[in-house]
């Protein structure tokens, strides 16, 4: 079901750490100052924090805001480099991402 929700929707890096005390309102009002993005899209936007450990993705599924959240036990998240303040991801590059592999970049914001 998730899965089927997720098809088509574009995914969101902040390419400069966050807070990792911000939930839903925090994070939504990062989306929407420095991301000029809308937390009410239904895209997803995927937060790090500043040792590169954590990540938060935010996304509204229509019926709520979500959080995932992700700690690595060992080594950090290789995150993408731009010299935009947010980078658009595939979905597949998503999941290595998450997965603590790097990504290919595929365009900037």
């Amino acid at each position: 079901m998730i899965a089927a929700k997720l098809a088509g929707v574009q995914v969101w890096v902040a390419t400069t750490p966050v807070d990792m005390r911000k939930s839903f309102d925090g994070l939504a009002e990062v989306v929407r100052s420095f991301l000029k993005g809308d937390p009410l899209s239904g895209n997803l936007f995927v937060f790090r924090n500043r040792g590169g450990q954590r990540v938060k993705v935010l996304w509204w599924d229509t019926e709520g805001l979500v959080i995932y959240y992700k700690r690595l036990e060992q080594g950090e998240f290789r995150w993408p480099r731009s010299g935009e303040v947010a980078l658009e991801i595939t979905a597949q590059q998503l999941l290595r991402l998450l997965s603590g592999l790097e990504i290919a970049q595929r365009r900037a914001s």
